[in-house]
This record gives structure tokens, sequence and C-alpha cells, in this order.
């Protein structure tokens, strides 16, 4: 490591020297980023045997290595990759991408492997524990899941992380991988591709070159490779030629808050199906306790028959006992109006609006959301009709303002002589992260927030790699980190020389922000870290105590060994640092 890192004043310092894997002219290593590989099972790693497929233990990793589209060995052994992450043996690393970057990914295989219609609440709860348990090792996670009821899974997961600030991928496939023709080679890559070199802070299914937002899928066709679809919102991202990502989409976490998980779900929720002719009977026997909340899965734009007394009577005599019950349209596209006399009638009987979720978005929220204890029914019923994370849309509210509506944005494409929409887009991604950037330099949060109702991303990058909250945490501005927070900015994309926010907030000693970014949940890579060691070792032996409680305070381990084997405190005492000792001794 540069052992003049913290005394450099300057932004753009030299990516020389840092000691961390990254690509530039000299050198033969490339910027790695981590990914877990949780495999939970699924299609995608079935062997076919006696004629039947069944999950094999193991045999995924083994022939992923002997694929040269997804595992580099010559790099590996080069790099001497197998050294650096452990375990070595369920470890492999892509080639470079067009981004110039290594993704070096790990397996976490389940065991038992599962076929996904074995899926339970419990399995999902075992998933979120793991991404939560591992979340600050790794850049981004990808699930090996069943296709039947992923749709179910990803939804569930999209409600049970919260604050998530990383992105979660589902993928599998139709066909195994071990076949000549299957998908699973091209849904894992692209996955991997996506949840390591892009912060899409979102639970997502990856499928035949689209990313979508999970909780708004659902599967369409079981004997194609295109096999999901999401009906009412398009996908986050396409893989062709290039992967385009399409940043207004993404959705955001609005909070400071850290990541948690909540494995809390209300078991007691059910889908029930209207069709003509259904009896009172039947929708009585299936409302009784214990059930404590359905999915009412109606005609057209969420109607019933408003000719059925004894039916809405039912109903209404449930929701004021106290059921919850969402109305969900039938149809794959298209959201609940009360439009129609038929739909009104439901709305009247307590029945609660489910707009445009899909059926699997709509019971992974309503069992997420009944499992709360601290929140009457009332509010339970409102939480149903707020968009919680991207799965619907209720109102207008929140949603971005089109860039081409912008007065300034026109003004500079007026100057400009641009007419077309293809035009104006591209002007607005070429200058709004450089403005956002230098508004963050200035401390100016209106600037900021005008920006951002034109519909310009905040975690947008500029020609460096650096989004507005790099800016903001180098020159200290809190108020600005803290707004940029707020409006669900990213703390985890790393500049050109692989640094994050807190990195650069360490780098020039701004503690109140090094705070506020690890409270919010910011956290150190494992790439930022490699040689912390040596750095700490020096700031012992010149008596730097400033430096050591800013590098304490963003969470590192002050007892490392350095590259000679001694520790900071025995560093210290060697030079004779006794107020370095002593805070080391109580740290």
């Amino acid at each position: 490591m540069d052992l003049h890192f913290l005394s450099q004043k300057s932004p753009c310092r030299s990516a020389m020297g840092q000691g961390r894997r990254r690509v530039c002219a000299s050198s033969d290593t490339d910027v790695e980023t981590r990914v877990l590989v949780i495999n939970t099972g699924g299609t995608i790693g079935m062997i076919l045997h006696d004629g039947v497929l069944s999950p094999e233990p193991n045999a995924l990793v083994k022939t992923l290595r002997t694929l040269p589209i997804l595992h580099d060995e010559k790099y590996a052994q080069k790099t001497k990759l197998y050294e650096s992450y452990k375990p070595e043996e369920k470890t492999l690393v892509l080639p470079r991408s067009k981004l110039d970057k290594r993704v070096v990914y790990t397996f976490l295989e389940y065991s038992p492997l599962l076929d996904s219609s074995n899926m339970t609440p419990n399995d999902w709860i075992t998933i979120a524990k793991d991404i939560e348990k591992y979340y600050e090792e790794y850049d981004g996670f990808v699930v090996l899941h069943g296709t039947d009821t992923m749709a179910y899974t990803v939804s569930a997961l999209s409600f049970m992380c919260e604050n998530l600030g990383k992105p979660v991928i589902l993928t599998g496939s139709q066909v195994p991988i071990f076949e000549m023709r299957s998908d699973g080679r091209d849904n894992l890559l692209g996955a991997l591709l996506i949840a390591g070199q892009f912060v899409i802070p979102e639970v997502c299914l990856y499928f035949h070159h689209k990313l979508y937002r999970g909780n708004r899928v659902t599967k369409v066709d079981s004997g194609s490779f295109k096999a999901f679809a999401s009906p009412n919102l398009p996908p986050l991202a396409s893989a062709e030629v290039d992967i385009t990502v399409n940043w207004d989409t993404v959705w955001r976490p609005g909070t400071t808050a850290k990541f948690t998980v909540n494995t809390q779900m209300n078991l007691n929720v059910g889908l029930l199906r209207l069709f003509p002719g259904i009896t009172t009977d039947t929708v009585k026997a299936f409302l009784k306790a214990p059930m404590e909340g359905v999915i009412l899965e109606t005609y057209g734009s969420g109607n019933a028959p408003d000719n059925r007394k004894d039916l809405l009577d039912e109903i209404r005599k449930a929701t004021e006992r106290g059921l919850v019950i969402v109305n969900c349209t039938q149809c794959l596209r298209g959201t609940v109006t009360i439009a129609y006399a038929t739909g009104q009638a439901l709305s009247n009987a307590g029945v609660v609006a489910g707009f445009d979720m899909t059926p699997e978005a709509a019971l992974s929220k309503l069992s997420y959301v009944l499992a709360k204890q601290d929140i009457s029914t009332e509010e339970k019923k409102k939480m149903m009709s707020r968009n919680l994370r991207g799965e619907m849309v209720a109102d207008l509210e929140g949603a971005k303002l089109s860039l081409s509506d912008s007065r300034f944005i026109q003004v500079i494409a007026r100057s400009l002589s641009i007419g077309c929409k293809e035009e104006l887009e591209a002007i607005r991604n070429a200058l709004m992260p450089t403005l956002a950037c230098a508004a963050a330099k200035n401390g100016d949060t209106e600037a900021l927030e005008a920006i951002r109702q034109m519909g310009t991303d905040l975690s947008m990058a500029d020609y460096d790699g650096r989004t507005p909250l790099h800016i903001a945490a180098c020159e200290g501005h809190l108020k600005v980190v803290q707004y940029l927070l707020s409006k669900g900015t990213t703390f985890y994309v790393k500049d050109r020389f692989g640094d994050t926010p807190l990195r650069n907030a360490i780098h020039f000693r701004h503690k109140d922000v090094v705070e506020l970014l690890r409270k919010s949940g910011a956290h150190l890579s494992q790439d930022e870290l490699k040689d912390t060691e040596t750095e700490l070792c020096r700031l012992a032996a010149s008596g730097d105590l400033e430096g050591l409680k800013i590098w304490k305070l963003a969470g590192v381990n002050m007892a490392v060994s350095g590259y000679d084997g001694k520790t900071p405190i025995e560093v210290a005492r060697a030079f004779e640092r006794k107020e370095v000792v002593d805070f080391l001794q109580a740290a």
C-alpha cells in the first residue's frame, strides 16, 4: 500500500501502489468483485439418472471448472487466486469482462439440494439468513433455484430483505447445464456479470437475457427458454451485445437504515380464484379461521358478481372480523380499478385493491405484512395498498419526471439543435452525472434535488466512475451525504480506483461522514481491505492516532498482522508511541 495514502489530498490520486487488484498499464491483474452463489437446487444442476432428472451434490462446480466461459483457470493460477479466496475448491473466476472486471464467485451449496416444487417459506428464510450472514463479504449474490416456484421465492425475498443495497439475483434454467443445448450457461453468466458489475439494490430474476424486478415476474411458459415475463414493468436490464441497465426503473430504498432481514412470515394466507358459479359455501369454507389473509383473484380489472348478495355478504363478514382480503386480477396484464360497479361492490365489502401486483407478489407481501405485530389491521390494509419494493403502481406518488419534461434540459436541447428523444436521453446521460457531482462538491442539495426531479439517478457515475456520494464523502459535506442517502443513493459503487464513498471518507478523515455511512450499513469491501494491515502499522509507527481512530470507526480489525508478522500495537511499542499503545489496548 502507498504509505502516503492518508496524507494525500487529491481525489484524483494515482491508481498505482494501492495494493489492491485492479486494471492498469503495468499490471496483469484486474479489478475483482466478489459474488456469492447460493445453490438451492433446481434443473440447472440436475443430472439424468435412469431417465429422471435429480440434483447431484457438488457436480455443478466441477462442471463449471471445465467451461472456459465460466472459469478462467489460467488467471486463477497466475494470480494465485485460490490462496486469496476460501474455500478454494468452490471458488471460480470469470474471464475479463468488457468493463475490465473479473467476477470471482464462490459457491454455497445446500444439502440436500431441492426441486423448487418442494420449496417452503422455511427455505426462503434460510436463503435470506445466508444473504444476511455473508452480506459484508460479497458485492452481490446469485441464487440458483428451480423455475416452478421461483416467482414466489423471489417475491418473498424482496420483502424479507429490508434496506437492500446490493444486487440479489435469482436464476436457473429450463435445461440442465450439463446438456449440450442448455440455457443454464447463459443465465448463470448473465446473472454473475450483473451481480458483480452493477449496483442494482433489488431482489431480481435473470432469465433469457433479461433482468426483471423479482416481485414483478410470473412464470408463463414451461417449454420455452423464455419462461418468465414481467407483464406490468419493463425489464431492469437487457443483456444483448452489451448489458444495458434502465437506471430510471431501478428501485432504491429511501432510507439511511442498515440492511436487515425480516424472517417473520404469516403462513395463514391463501389464493382464492373466482370462477363462474363458485358457491357461497366454498368461499365461506375458504375464508374461515385460521385464515388471516386472502388474495382474491377476480375478473378483468378487479370485478366480481355484484348480483350475488350471498357471496358478497360472506366476504363482508370476513373483512369485518379482521380478515385482510386483497383484490388482484386474473389477467396477465393490467390493474385493479373500481371503474365498474362489479369492482365497486368488492371495495364496499372491505376488500383492498391490489392494483397491478402479480398473485405471487401479493401473496408474499400479505404474508410479510400480516406478520407485523406492532400495527393494527387497518394499518396492515393501508400497507398492502402502499408500494413497498416496487411491486405495484398504486398512484403517481414518487413517480419520476421524464427528462424531456424538464425546462432546463429542453433549453440545452434547443441550444444544441437536438430534437429527438434518443438524443435527449444521450445528452442527459452524458451531462447529468457530471452536473450532479459538481453540485455535490459545492454542497448544493437544492441543485441535486433539481437534477433528481429531472429524472436523473443520483447513483449514476461520472467519467471517473465517481458518484455524487463519492464527491460529498471526499469533501466532508455531511448534509449532502444525508440527502443522498435519504434518496436511496447507493454507497456500494466503486470508482475506477476500486474505492467506495466510505473509503473516500476515511482517506480524507471525515469522521462524521464515516459515522453516518457506517450507521447506514456501509462497509469496506474485501478488495478495499487488502493491505490495510500495512497501513495500520505505518500509522502506529508514526504515532498517527487520528488516522488509526478513523480506521477503527470504519470497522477495521486493529489487531491484524503486517507483512513482517507484527501487529500495530507491537509496532507502536517498538517506536514508543504510548498514546497509540493505550488506544490500541482499549480497542
